[in-house]
């Protein structure tokens, strides 16, 4: 999905007619990507940038993916680092790394279906990444009073209240939250399954006792109100008895923390942020954290530790501040453990940052 700042590409003036031209193999490789599975945020993105390619290469006669080598590519990337936005700002070299890696993915399909007989874009160096942290991450008493801010007297701030607990809680992705169902929350496992999350792939995590309470009191009193005509188990529906849509969910999130008067913005990523840091606040380990999150690696360097749905619950109800009755902080005793924590903490929070600025807050 093409990121906020992103060069927009003008319609493709290649011709399309042409079998052996740069828009009838990327149609084919859009297509390609739609039978092998690939999700409808990455099938816009590797169309979008090559794209924006294809625009810079038919500007200079460069009509076939056969005649791009890798002094072309090189000489496009220095082109997206001297590239001005509108306001004359550069663009970020996130923002360029974006721009390269799905033309890369295309050449590296081209080479494989041998539609050219190498692949120019295997030797390209792509931008270096800054870490950063997340921007914004409530305390544990600015969660709260943003929890507070939901009138509980009323049947919509019920299930306001449910749905920030979940969002807190697990630190769930915003279309994982969507998508839920009645079946995905068990109560007396304290778990819920996330389906098709990011990737396509399932996961069971932990959810906190406070946070099913809620639930459950939306269940019994709200949720029977809001259903009309046929039940398909969607967990949260609005008051017009449909699931919600992304931006309907981002709009409710980020009026509660505007009236919360703590001095932040955020929404579809601030709770997770919140959730993770907290989390390691507490003491949990980075692969608990990283499980709960569904990241698949914390850094390239790291291998991905699998832990099992029992330990990672210990480890949740132990670290996440939001529970009903509360229990000791459990810390790691270890200082020589607890600083090698720390360092793999901030490659956690700086892979958050980076799918927050991937997936930037819309406007308004």
């Amino acid at each position: 999905m093409p990121r906020k700042g992103a060069i927009l590409p003008k319609p493709v003036i290649g011709d399309p007619n042409d079998p052996d031209g740069m828009a009838a193999y990327l149609n084919r490789y859009l297509d390609w990507l739609q039978i092998n599975n690939y999700s409808k945020a990455t099938i816009k993105g590797r169309e979008h940038y090559p794209g924006v390619f294809i625009v810079w290469c038919d500007e200079r006669s460069l009509k076939r993916p056969n005649e791009i080598i890798k002094p072309i590519l090189e000489r496009y990337q220095r082109h997206l680092y001297l590239h001005r936005k509108k306001d004359g700002e550069p663009l970020s070299f996130r923002n360029q790394h974006s721009h390269l890696v799905p033309v890369r993915a295309w050449f590296k399909w081209l080479t494989r279906q041998n539609h050219i007989l190498y692949n120019p874009a295997s030797e390209l160096d792509l931008p270096r990444l800054e870490k950063r942290l997340p921007k914004h991450v409530l305390t544990q008493a600015e969660a709260e009073t943003v929890l507070n801010q939901t009138d509980t007297n009323d049947a919509l701030g019920i299930r306001d209240r449910a749905m920030l607990e979940t969002l807190y809680s697990t630190g769930m992705r915003r279309m994982e939250l969507i998508g839920l169902k009645l079946y995905d929350i068990d109560v007396d496992r304290g778990t819920v399954m996330i389906r098709q999350g990011k990737g396509k792939k399932d996961r069971m995590i932990p959810i906190g006792d406070r946070a099913l309470a809620w639930i459950d009191k939306y269940l019994a009193e709200v949720r029977p109100e809001l259903v009309a005509g046929i039940d398909d188990g969607v967990l949260y529906l609005t008051n017009l008895s449909e699931p919600f849509t992304p931006n309907r969910l981002t709009q409710l999130v980020r009026n509660y923390v505007q009236s919360a008067g703590i001095g932040k913005t955020g929404a579809r990523h601030l709770f997770r942020h919140t959730m993770a840091t907290l989390m390691l606040e507490h003491g949990a380990d980075i692969h608990f954290i990283q499980e709960m999150l569904g990241h698949a690696d914390v850094s390239t360097t790291q291998i991905y530790t699998q832990v099992s749905i029992r330990q990672l619950q210990e480890i949740h109800t132990a670290t996440h501040p939001a529970r009903l009755e509360k229990q000791q902080d459990k810390r790691p005793a270890d200082n020589a453990e607890q600083g090698e924590n720390e360092e793999q903490a901030d490659e956690l929070l700086s892979t958050l940052a980076a799918e927050s600025e991937a997936d930037p807050e819309p406007q308004g």
